[in-house]
């Protein structure tokens, strides 16, 4: 009797894989390995999508694992639920079919993005945003494995191999998704065209599934997919889907240039995944319009009154405009940039005033990579310029990382550095201390007077082995009529009492928490009560 019933309780399953899975004992493994290489892809590309809307961060990246974490779990559930009871190629074939209808909705993010509110808490922001956009094809894409699994077991003795075979398969298909993306997809094709091929590619694993179940129906299964695919590319294209909203999309970011008008002016706008990065006038490269830019300005003209002309070294190109400003100002000058995205580079080139014939000689790598070099020239001025926004690639910001900036800094060199911080000023703090562990004398100069009690603030750090003239810095004005740099400067003071808010965090290669130390800023925390401001 137990022998009966449980051959009565296999006979379903075993003769739907039969059916689908007969004498083809690589066809489950081909089955699972698609699915996970989809997914890996998917998960691949959340990143770039979300970032013109909501940035890349810890955050970010945080909300992407997480919410296809969650997805694939509640889909290995509900497809184990669902192969007890319908295992068969059916099933299989409306899997693939819904996750490929729901991967072309991935391609509305513009819309989904531009809706979400404002009042909203960003980590809630980037949490929904994601969870809209890749949850349900997650989960969906989690449900194929359970069905191929229950169809795929005709022998009980077996069963660990056969699971074993395909959970391998998985594995295998997403490294081959998470490699093939990272390193040729993404830059080769574009996010919205690779969405849309892995929406192709599952509702062509849909198809085919459907014409091993019902091989006399040939015509009429084609054409409801050809229907289907029809619709969704219609859609895709009404809605705008397919048109990815970089102008140019590199590995490492989507790149956007806009034109507007500054007091009469046109000037190019570059915007790096959601952040704007430079104002760029293309008839008058000494025009600069960021606070920052006019420190850096004065600081340059400090050090051109002792070496004419510079030696300058940029880690970070953006826009290039401060390269740009240089070259005009200090002509013959050596301009050297490290821009670690060959793209951002040739968009300076095409679209942001950089002359085919500049003297500015760029270096497409990563800083790190460069400096460790032995030093071949010493420069006077080094200038940091690659944190972006609250990414900040803390391998720059590490002691180990100074010692190489300073090993490539002229006795009298200038090492000059912006970044963001909020009223905590974690971060600033850390930093400081971990330069002065490097530099005899380090600056701070706040980008606004109301640095104390902004929730955001651009800092500019000034370090070096020799004192600042102060008095030579006051008649430092770039040519703007304010000397923003020597009225801006911190105080001995001041930067002590900063550094005393908290015990300071040495940065080390291993030991650079700097995405915690900016999750305050990034949440848009607002200054404590305990912080006063000067008199």
């Amino acid at each position: 009797m137990m022998s009966t019933a449980s051959s009565s309780s296999e006979s379903g399953p075993t003769s739907a894989a039969r059916d689908l899975f007969g004498g083809r004992p690589w066809l489950p493994v081909l089955i699972v390995f698609v699915s996970n290489t989809c997914m890996m892809v998917l998960e691949l590309v959340a990143g770039r999508i979300i970032a013109p809307y909501v940035g890349v961060s810890l955050y970010t990246w945080t909300s992407v694992i997480g919410v296809v974490l969650a997805g694939m779990s509640l889909g290995n559930y509900l497809g184990g639920r669902l192969a007890d009871r319908w295992a068969s190629a059916r099933l299989l074939a409306i899997v693939f079919l819904m996750a490929g209808l729901f991967s072309m909705f991935i391609l509305s993010a513009d819309t989904v993005g531009l809706r979400l509110p404002d009042a909203w808490p960003i980590i809630v922001r980037i949490l929904a945003f994601t969870a809209a956009l890749f949850f349900i094809p997650s989960m969906i894409l989690g449900g194929v494995s359970p069905i191929v699994v229950k169809l795929a077991v005709r022998d009980l003795a077996k069963t660990g191999s056969t699971v074993g075979r395909i959970s391998a398969a998985g594995t295998v298909g997403s490294i081959v998704g998470t490699f093939a993306t990272g390193f040729i997809l993404i830059s080769a094709f574009g996010t919205h065209v690779i969405v849309w091929g892995v929406a192709i590619v599952l509702i062509a694993m849909a198809g085919l599934l459907l014409l091993s179940e019902l091989r006399r129906g040939v015509l009429p299964v084609a054409v409801v997919a050809l229907l289907i695919l029809g619709g969704g590319t219609w859609l895709a294209s009404a809605r705008g889907w397919m048109t990815s909203p970089c102008r140019v999309e590199t590995n490492y970011f989507c790149i956007k240039v806009y034109e507007e008008e500054r007091d009469g002016e046109p000037v190019r706008i570059l915007v790096l995944d959601r952040m704007v990065h430079s104002y760029n006038s293309l008839t008058n490269p000494t025009r600069l319009i960021y606070g920052y830019e006019q420190v850096y300005a004065e600081a340059t003209a400090y050090q051109a009154r002792r070496h004419n002309p510079l030696k300058a070294l940029f880690i970070g190109g953006g826009g290039y405009t401060f390269p740009r400003y240089m070259e005009a100002v200090y002509p013959g000058s050596r301009l050297d940039v490290i821009e670690i995205d060959p793209g951002v580079t040739q968009v300076a080139y095409d679209l942001l005033g950089l002359a085919a014939d500049s003297t500015v000689v760029s270096y497409n790598e990563d800083a790190r990579m460069y400096l460790k070099r032995p030093p071949t020239v010493r420069y006077d001025l080094i200038m940091g310029d690659a944190f972006n926004d609250y990414s900040v690639p803390y391998h720059l910001t590490t002691r180990e990382f100074n010692e190489r900036v300073a090993a490539w800094l002229a006795e009298d060199g200038l090492y000059m550095v912006n970044m963001i911080d909020g009223p905590r000023r974690d971060f600033l703090r850390a930093y400081v201390s971990t330069l002065q562990q490097t530099f005899a004398h380090v600056y701070v100069i706040p980008a606004v007077r109301s640095w104390r009690l902004s929730p955001r603030v651009t800092f500019v750090i000034i370090a070096g082995n020799q004192p600042l003239d102060l008095g030579l810095l006051a008649a430092m004005d770039a040519d703007d009529g304010e000397a923003l740099l020597h009225a801006m400067l911190l105080s001995p003071t001041e930067v002590a009492e900063i550094l005393t808010e908290a015990p300071p965090v040495t940065l080390t290669d291993r030991y650079a928490p700097v995405d915690q130390m900016l999750a305050p800023v990034f949440r848009g925390e607002e200054a404590q009560s305990r912080v006063a401001p000067s008199p």
